[in-house]
């Protein structure tokens, strides 16, 4: 689990407004969610959802293709 160190900003009325990372921790989060795919690759990881949800074999490559 990711532990992150943030400074939190609050408002007069002692109200949390902001949140403070580290630019590190922020690329770490931005990698974890998916945020620093481009347009192209996320279109591949929804074409391979699709593919394995309709089973689509014909999409599929086998293992030692990828490593020979």
């Amino acid at each position: 689990m990711l532990d992150i160190q943030k400074k939190i900003v609050v408002d007069e009325q002692g109200f949390p407004q902001e949140v403070i990372i580290s630019w590190e921790q922020y690329q770490q989060i931005s990698e974890i969610l998916g945020l620093d795919l481009d347009e192209e690759a996320v279109n591949d990881l929804r074409q391979a959802q699709d593919d394995r949800a309709t089973k689509n074999l014909d999409a599929y490559v086998e293992l030692d293709e990828i490593f020979s």
